[in-house]
């Protein structure tokens, strides 16, 4: 909760346009998606995980803006979401908007040795893809 109320909204929809068709809108706010997979990542969760905690937990709720009631989102949502981000370039544009504002808000000073690159959580992100594909391809083989 700390984070929403320091930072505010951290990621706006219009950064990720072209990642989406111009006709229509995403479903799901893909700034909210953007959020999710942060949390995702900070917390070391699997995409149903993740999914699961947007439906349960108040604080992610208030983090992404969600009324209490909001039923969430299906998981595989997550993995499509990265795909296209990392399909239209997208992720370095969303860190360097993250480091922006963390500059902004004075939380993040410049001068010294900082990581810039998002090559160790792309790593990580392509690892819990095919971690997932994986889980879910033996789930559905050995249906009881």
């Amino acid at each position: 909760m700390r984070i929403r109320e320091a930072l505010g909204p951290l990621f706006e929809d219009a950064a990720f346009a072209e990642a989406f068709p111009a006709r229509g809108r995403p479903a799901i706010s893909p700034g909210a998606l953007a959020l999710v997979s942060v949390l995702q990542y900070a917390e070391g969760l699997t995409d149903r995980q993740a999914a699961d905690q947007v439906r349960a937990r108040m604080d992610w709720k208030f983090l992404l803006g969600l009324e209490l009631d909001d039923p969430g989102f299906d998981h595989s949502v997550l993995s499509t979401f990265r795909a296209r981000l990392i399909g239209h370039g997208l992720e370095q544009k969303t860190l360097e908007g993250v480091l922006e504002r963390l500059r902004e808000l004075g939380l993040l000073k410049a001068g010294r040795r900082q990581r810039t690159d998002a090559t160790h959580v792309l790593a990580a992100v392509r690892t819990l893809n095919r971690m997932e594909f994986v889980g879910e391809t033996l789930r559905q083989r050995w249906k009881p």
